[in-house]
């Protein structure tokens, strides 16, 4: 599992010009592709990372400020950008693989008591943020 974390004064997805999923607040926009072998593990290690890693203002975590995070699934992390000029996406879990590890991801935040927003998975989304840095981080598990 891949992420790209961004920390955002707001940030917001429109699916056909419909607002499906917002942070109207600081907090962090995370960005997520699922791999193939991505399972339970992966999904702790970087709800964990997501909620904890002192990336907000004041080197304070989403926990401790009980910011929001704004979550869409993004396969073309799992891009390999190595060979060529196209990128090979032989590495991102094809949907009836990703989307349950994106839901879990979702429920695992919220187990912690995080708000969750989300995008809608397998959709066209347009995706907006307001990035507060900026600042971004990439997550690997």
């Amino acid at each position: 599992m891949r992420a790209v974390l961004q920390r955002v004064t707001s940030a917001r997805v429109e699916v056909e010009g419909h607002v499906v999923g917002e942070i109207s607040r600081p907090g962090l926009l995370a960005l997520v592709g699922v791999a193939h072998a991505d399972g339970p593990e992966q999904v702790e290690r970087m709800a964990r990372k997501i909620a904890e890693l002192r990336i907000l203002r004041d080197e304070r975590s989403v926990v401790e400020l009980g910011a929001p995070v704004l979550l869409v699934s993004q396969f073309t992390l799992q891009g390999d950008t190595r060979k060529g000029r196209r990128p090979s996406w032989s590495a991102a879990a094809p949907g009836p693989v990703a989307e349950p590890v994106i839901d879990a991801l979702v429920g695992a935040l919220r187990g912690r008591g995080i708000d969750v927003a989300t995008g809608r998975f397998g959709a066209m989304m347009a995706v907006t943020s307001m990035n507060d840095g900026p600042f971004t981080v990439l997550v690997d598990t």
